[in-house]
């Protein structure tokens, strides 16, 4: 499934492909040999740096496939988990959607890969959100 596993690498080399960069142009951009940029077709993880480079060189937001994967696979969190709550942590907030995960959503609903029932399950996602979403479509 989509944003299930992310192999960051193969994602890179995808866009590379699609968008038909040279090889010369990367290693330029990055100020890397070849051998670095294909150690990174081949990795899995990258270093976050090298991402934000690589996400400034193809125009595209890798970190947004781990917010996507965050939003739709994290658990829900423990009501009460802790009384205290600290304010110098920042908080994650599920109920961010992007337009890419309502698409992935709604794609898999209307491809009957999944049920309504399933995506509220699978996703913690509210009735009523995936409700509002499914009128917005249909309008």
């Amino acid at each position: 499934m989509l944003y299930k596993v992310i192999h960051i690498g193969q994602s890179i080399k995808e866009l590379v492909d699609h968008n038909e960069i040279t090889i010369e142009r990367i290693c330029n951009f990055l100020g890397k040999d070849e051998e670095f940029v294909e150690n990174v077709y081949a990795s899995k993880s990258i270093d976050t740096d090298i991402l934000l480079r690589w996400s400034k060189l193809l125009e595209y937001d890798f970190f947004r496939l781990y917010s996507s994967h965050l939003i739709l696979y994290a658990p829900p969190s423990a009501v009460n988990k802790r009384k205290e709550k600290s304010d110098k942590a920042p908080q994650f907030r599920k109920n961010i959607y992007t337009q890419e995960i309502k698409d992935f959503i709604l794609k898999q609903i209307e491809s009957g890969e999944m049920t309504q029932a399933d995506v509220i399950k699978e996703y913690s996602i509210p009735k009523s959100t995936l409700h509002r979403w499914l009128q917005k479509k249909q309008s």
